[in-house]
């Protein structure tokens, strides 16, 4: 056949490689069958034609003929089939659908070309077809491109929301009353906090002591407590019996009550609690001796009545102050253990703490910790001190 002959298209090429293709322009199924099917059998009838014009193109020319110059139809400027493969007859990546001799995209049914255009199958101008392979990877990028553009609306909108959000007063429930509450983890600050609160007590000062302050700190205490006595302020104090022995603790406690408190001694008492003016509450926000986790002011009426409560329970069940040497209340052999006998018998003698911890088969820190108690148990400010109450009052041999 020579170059310039028109090849035979169609039919005759179709039989010719074995193949049987619908007439041109019946690419579709039977128009009784749904969208998905017909689409699906149209994408193979374009498939099948296309493979059948790369194979007629690549059909080398007869004897004799001049060299065709054109580039068959849907093939690349090298001869390949188009998307880079081999004229073969393997379907291509992308190539253009076949001209007016087999059936083409503006012979299908709209709904068909609209579900092989949704799924990249079909171009949308309906001027080229694609592979499976090439369409999931245009609606995979497409589908990625959107999902990013999505996340970047997202973190814009979730940072206006917070923005916003800040600028909302704290949420405050249908009839409830919310709480001001003031956080302190330095003690000189709590004090001078305190200090503030003071002057604005006009009625009622109700205070439970678990223990109290060194000496100097005490002392300013009073000062301002006998400043609220005066004003008419009534105050009641409840203390341990184990805070009466800290160094200092029964002055204040006979000057507070000779100007006018009224104060009663508990074996002990749950915490160490503050009530002004049943409006304020300050307490330690740590449980029995534990100070290290701070304190805590609770602004508030309704919350000062629950703690009011507490100390009417414990008042109750506590006994008058009895004025006199606080010392005295437990200063026979019965309230010290033998180990606190030993240990104020080797302080009576001047005895160092390294000497004393090896005799008690103690650590140094232990045998500290154990005479820090018994300074604070025996009404005392030094260990000497103790040594030498403990040996009048006949606790050591």
């Amino acid at each position: 056949m020579s170059a310039g002959e028109d090849r035979p298209t169609g039919r005759p090429h179709a039989a010719r490689t074995g193949r049987g293709l619908p007439p041109p322009g019946a690419a579709a199924a039977p128009a009784d069958g749904g969208t998905e099917a017909r689409a699906r059998a149209a994408y193979a009838a374009l498939l099948r034609q296309l493979t059948v014009r790369q194979r007629a193109d690549a059909v080398p020319e007869a004897p004799g003929t001049a060299p065709a110059s054109r580039t068959p139809h849907g093939a690349g400027p090298d001869g390949t089939g188009p998307g880079g493969k081999g004229a073969d007859g393997a379907e291509t990546d992308e190539a253009s659908l076949p001209g007016p001799d087999g059936a083409t995209a503006d012979a299908l049914p709209e709904d068909v070309a609209r579900w092989l255009t949704e799924r990249r199958l079909l171009h949308s101008s309906r001027a080229g077809v694609s592979s499976p392979e090439r369409a999931i990877t245009e609606l995979l990028s497409e589908h990625r491109e959107r999902l990013l553009s999505a996340c970047t609306t997202l973190q814009r909108d979730l940072r206006a929301v917070e923005d916003v959000a800040r600028l909302l007063p704290p949420p405050r429930l249908h009839g409830h009353d919310t709480v001001p509450v003031e956080f302190f983890t330095d003690r000189e600050q709590l004090r001078r906090r305190i200090d503030a609160f003071h002057p604005l007590t006009r009625h009622e000062l109700l205070s439970m002591r678990t223990t109290f302050p060194e000496p100097e700190v005490l002392e300013e205490s009073l000062v301002t407590d006998l400043r609220l006595l005066a004003r008419g302020a009534a105050c009641r104090l409840l203390v341990s019996a184990s805070a009466l022995r800290r160094p200092g603790a029964a002055r204040y406690v006979e000057s507070v009550a000779e100007a006018g408190a009224e104060v009663r001694v508990a074996t002990s008492v749950p915490l160490y609690l503050l009530i002004i003016d049943r409006e304020l509450t300050v307490m330690w926000a740590g449980l029995g001796s534990d100070r290290d986790r701070g304190d805590v002011a609770l602004h508030g009426s309704l919350i000062a009545a629950c703690f009011v409560q507490v100390f009417e329970h414990s008042w109750a069940a506590a006994s008058p102050h009895i004025p006199g040497p606080s010392a005295d209340r437990a200063q026979t052999a019965r309230d010290y253990t033998s180990r606190e006998r030993e240990v104020l018998a080797l302080l009576a003698t001047g005895a160092k703490d390294e000497s004393i911890a090896r005799r008690l088969g103690i650590s140094e820190r232990t045998l500290r910790r154990l005479m820090t108690q018994l300074v604070e148990k025996l009404g005392v400010e030094s260990r000497f001190a103790a040594g030498v109450r403990a040996a009048r009052l006949g606790l050591v041999d």
